[in-house]
This record gives structure tokens, C-alpha cells and sequence, in this order.
């Protein structure tokens, strides 16, 4: 059996190789794991900045499909919606291009493009087949990464070329952002904001005009709200201006430039204006002093009314300011104080004297005869104006004045004049005594047809004699035939036909008269 048993070995110690020897499959995943961090790097290096919007509503917005543009190019899309925790808005997460870093600032401002039809025309049509994207208008300022998008898209595009200019006003009407503001017809620019004033006595419009017309805004120019037709009423009679159909609908503001101004004139942007109310008062001259005076009316001020004209001989020199009513307590007197403006520089001063001042040249008018009257400036609409004028023999009439004004002295105007005569003509009609005197007429009346009758009758009487004439002549006219021709007796007849014959004239002339004026038998006759 030991045969079938190997011989045991001999145990050896093995020799251990101690030298490190690096193993070339290990710069696979070196490699990898530089390309990897190399690729990661890049991406993140290119990657540009996340930014959050909050709208009202996510309204056409969809994750990775709606892109944010601007001047139509794509800069950014949407990645992610969700619901605020006031769940009143939605925040959309919007991941931007690198380069549109310098776009985010405090002043950016972003909101959803969708169709829209309005008075000033159709936008965001390309929409309809693309969708609705979020478009953007950056300002400078500083960086922000969260913004709040605009509900109603601004106004302005973002690369329009020109200025912005400040209305002051007291009421907007119907104006709102977008309104256009023309220029001589032309559409040259629109409102882009209003907001009330810090003392809340006006509103401020922010308005912008677009190049080139921006440079016809100047120092002394004008601005007025063209409400598209503006029908007003004074003193001056009626008056109709028609302006474009847009601000016929819309509302409107318009504004002209002096002539007397150059280009040279032109102001900066964010110069303040006033807005005029309408196109008159904007042709108004603004005069910087005034001089405040009451004048006392004691009669109707039906149809004069705040803003009336003040004219020196038809020349305007003020406005009328303020009218009230006054009613003595004891003597039951009323009177009508009504506050003039005057403005002095309307008027030119020849010789004038330098110790003199506004007020001494009034004091000394007034002393020359310088009175205030009530006039119509229109019969059709009734509106009545304060004329000035010299009346050297007119009183001056003083009242308790408690205003604080100087008294301008005044007279009653030429209408309340003819009132005045008319109303004493009829009291001197009312006091004559009309039953007598109709009783006397009725007497005088009764007379005259008697008369009449008598005259009548002879008439009558005077045609019967005249027959008995004619017949008289007829017979006479055969006693002649039947006469020696040349016989004393004949001539004798025939100057006595002729005689008979003027007589019978003379009566028909008579009757002729009687009848055609009966009235000469009492009153006789009338001289030629």
C-alpha cells in the first residue's frame, strides 16, 4: 500500500515582488471622469440665470414650451409653474440665455403677448399659430432675478426713439395709457402712466413723443385735451372744432408750437407742461401779474359765468374770477359782488410815469370817469361780459365792502337801461285816466256819426238842387233857341247859363269833398 503513497516535498519560502507597477486600465475611468467634469463645467459655465415671475394667471404659458423674447429674439423659456402660497397669483420659473444677464434689473419689465384689438389697432396676431410667449423690455439698473409681470403690456416698445414729457392736470377724462397725442392731425406719440401729485391737487401724465416730432416740443408750447369734437358756448356766440376720429372715440391730446419759437428752444425730457382744457384756453396769453378788484352789480348776472371776459372797449384785460350773493340783514338790500382778475401787461402805457403804480393808474381811470357795466355778448346763447369804459358824468356808488379787493365802481348796463324806461313808460301809462278818456272817445265817436248822418243828408239835398239845376239849364237852353240870335235878352240869358253852370261846378266839388271827408263839416278843412 506504501507504494501507492507519493513522497512528501520539500516546503520552499516563495519570493514576495515588492515594486508597485501602475496598471493602464485605470486611465479609462480617468478619462471619463475628466470628460465628465469637463462637460459639467461647461454646462454650468454656459448656463445662464434662473429667474421667477409672478402673473396674475398662467394664461397660455406652458413648462418648456413658452419662450421669453426680446425684439423677437429668444432668450430664455419656461421651465417651471406653480401656485403661490397666496393663491391669488402663479410663479413661473424661467431659465435665461447667459448673455441676457445684463438684461435683469430692478427696472425690467415682462409680460405674456397675446392677441389684442383695441381703438389703437390689432397686435400679438402672430400668436395665434405659435402661441403666447413673455416678452421683455430691459432698463438699467440693478441685477434681479425675481420680477412681477406687467398685467396690460407697456405702451412704449422697447426700441422707439424719442422723449418723455410731463402733463400737469386737474381731470383725465377719459384718457388712460395709450391715448395718442397728435400733432397738427399727425399721431406723433401716446400716454404711457398718470399718477396722482404728492399734494393731490393735480394729476401727473407721462407722455412720450416720438422722434423726430420730439424736437417741436419747445419752451412756449401748448398742450390741450382734443376731445375730438368740442361744441362750447360764450360770450362770444358758439363755437364748433372738429379733431381726428380716434380722439373722437378714445379721447385725445394735441399741441402746437409757437411760431416765434426756434429749434434752439427745445427742452429736455421730462420737461413739465400744463394741459390746457381745451384748444381756447390753450391760445390764452398767461400773464404772470394780476390785479384782484370786486365790482358790485345790482342787477340780474343771469348768464355771466366764471371765466366771462372782462373787455376795455372790446379789448380782453381780465376774467371774472368769482360771483356770489349778498343780503343786507336789515335793509334787505341785495347785491351781486363779482371778483374781476385784471391783468395789467395787456395794456400798453404811453408817458408813463415811473412814481405811479398799478393801482394809481386805475385810481386815476376811475377818477376820469372808468366804469364796469353788464353787456350781451350773444342773443342766441345770453351770455353776458363786463365792458369797461369812461363815463365822465357818471356817480361813483360805494357798498360795504368786506372782501378784501379794491371796489371797482359800476353802472347799470344799456339793457337793464331800456328795462328801467320801459317799465317808467308803463307807469306813466298805468297812471293816465283811461276811463275817462275812453268815455270821451266813445262820446266824440257818438258825435261823428251824427255829424255824419247830417252831412249825409245834405249831400242828398245837394243832388236834389242840383237835378233842379240841370233841369233849370235845359229850359233855359230852349228859351234861347227859340231867341233872336244877337238880342239883348239872349246875352242877358247866356251870362246867367254861364254863371248857373260855375255854380253847379263849385257844388259838385263840394259834394265830392263832403263825401269823401265828412269829418271837415266839424273839424273844417284841412290845409294843403
Amino acid at each position: 500500500m506504501n507504494d501507492f503513497i507519493d513522497p512528501p516535498f520539500e516546503a520552499t519560502d516563495a519570493a514576495i515582488n515588492k515594486k508597485n507597477e501602475f496598471q493602464l486600465i485605470w486611465l479609462l475611468p480617468l478619462c471619463a471622469l475628466l470628460v465628465s467634469a469637463w462637460l459639467v463645467y461647461k454646462t454650468v459655465s454656459e448656463k445662464g440665470p434662473v429667474i421667477t415671475i409672478t402673473f396674475p394667471s398662467a394664461d397660455g404659458l406652458e413648462i418648456d414650451k413658452t419662450k421669453i423674447k426680446y425684439l423677437d429674439v429668444e432668450i430664455g423659456k419656461v421651465t417651471d409653474i406653480s401656485i403661490n402660497k397666496d393663491l391669488k397669483s402663479v410663479e413661473v420659473t424661467a431659465e435665461m440665455d447667459k448673455q441676457s444677464g445684463e438684461y435683469l434689473t430692478n427696472k425690467t419689465q415682462l409680460w405674456v403677448v397675446r392677441p389684442q384689438i383695441g381703438l389703437g389697432g390689432v397686435s400679438g396676431l402672430g400668436t395665434l399659430m405659435s402661441g403666447a410667449y413673455i416678452a421683455i423690455k430691459p432698463e438699467k439698473g440693478d441685477q434681479e432675478r425675481h420680477f412681477t409681470g406687467l398685467s396690460v403690456p407697456p405702451v412704449l416698445e422697447a426700441n422707439v426713439q424719442g422723449k418723455k414729457f410731463i402733463l400737469e392736470t386737474t381731470n383725465i377724462g377719459s384718457m388712460a395709457p395709450g391715448t395718442p397725442i397728435s400733432f397738427h392731425g399727425i399721431t406723433v406719440g401716446e400716454i404711457l402712466d398718470y399718477e396722482l401729485a404728492q399734494n393731490a391737487d393735480n394729476i401727473k401724465l407721462t407722455v412720450f413723443v416720438n422722434a423726430p416730432y420730439d424736437k417741436f416740443i419747445r419752451t412756449n408750447t401748448r398742450f390741450w385735451i382734443d376731445s375730438g369734437i368740442d361744441l362750447s358756448t360764450s360770450a362770444d356766440g358758439v363755437k364748433l372744432r372738429t379733431g381726428p376720429l380716434i380722439s373722437l372715440l378714445a379721447g385725445g391730446i394735441a399741441f402746437r408750437t409757437s411760431s416765434e419759437d426756434k429749434i434752439t428752444d427745445s427742452v429736455p425730457e421730462y420737461t413739465s407742461f400744463q394741459l390746457f382744457e381745451d384748444y381756447d384756453q390753450s391760445t390764452q396769453v398767461i400773464y404772470q401779474r394780476t390785479v384782484k378788484v370786486v365790482m358790485y352789480f345790482d342787477e340780474s348776472v343771469r348768464g355771466l359765468n366764471v371765466d366771462a371776459p372782462v373787455l376795455l372797449r372790446g379789448i380782453p384785460v381780465g376774467k371774472v374770477t368769482n360771483i356770489n350773493l349778498e343780503i343786507d340783514g336789515k335793509t334787505g338790500e341785495i347785491h351781486i359782488p363779482v371778483v374781476v382778475e385784471v391783468e395789467p401787461d395787456r395794456i400798453i402805457v404811453v408817458n408813463k410815469q415811473a412814481d405811479l403804480t398799478i393801482q394809481d393808474n386805475i385810481a386815476h381811470l376811475i377818477a376820469n370817469g372808468l366804469r364796469a357795466q353788464l353787456q350781451t355778448g350773444s342773443l342766441v346763447t345770453g351770455q353776458l361780459f363786463i365792458a369797461l369804459d369812461l363815463f365822465p358824468q357818471s356817480k361813483i356808488v360805494t357798498h360795504r365792502n368786506k372782501t378784501g379787493y379794491a371796489e371797482f365802481p359800476t353802472m347799470p348796463g344799456s339793457l337793464n337801461k331800456i328795462i328801467h324806461s320801459t317799465q317808467a313808460f308803463m307807469d306813466k301809462i298805468s297812471k293816465l285816466p283811461l276811463e275817462a278818456m275812453s268815455t270821451e272817445i266813445n262820446n266824440t265817436l257818438v258825435a261823428l256819426q251824427s255829424s255824419s248822418k247830417a252831412a249825409t243828408k245834405t249831400l242828398d239835398a245837394t243832388s236834389g238842387t242840383m237835378a233842379n239845376v240841370d233841369k233849370t239849364m235845359n229850359s233855359a237852353q230852349k228859351v234861347l233857341s227859340t231867341l233872336e240870335p244877337g238880342s239883348t235878352t239872349q246875352y242877358e240869358l247866356n251870362q246867367l247859363l254861364k254863371e248857373l253852370t260855375e255854380t253847379a261846378s263849385s257844388v259838385k266839388q263840394l259834394a265830392d269833398y263832403l263825401e269823401e271827408h265828412p269829418d271837415s263839416l266839424i273839424r273844417g278843412k284841412k290845409e294843403k
